[in-house]
């Protein structure tokens, strides 16, 4: 089964092993990290990053 929980900054720095202030860099400088702004929070799906890394468009592999 897919989770379709949306994440955080900060639960995907911990998934990711990396910094929320990288993940937010990413986001402002265009990186296309697959990412959707609710309110004025930004939510990731972990499916879906899984894919943008394996896709190499993250350049993390």
């Amino acid at each position: 089964m897919v989770d379709h929980k949306w994440i955080s900054i900060e639960e995907l720095s911990e998934y990711l092993g990396i910094s929320a202030v990288t993940i937010r860099s990413w986001i402002r400088s265009g990186k296309d990290i697959p990412a959707v702004r609710i309110g004025r929070q930004w939510r990731f799906r972990i499916e879906e990053i899984d894919e943008w890394i394996e896709s190499g468009r993250s350049e993390l592999v």
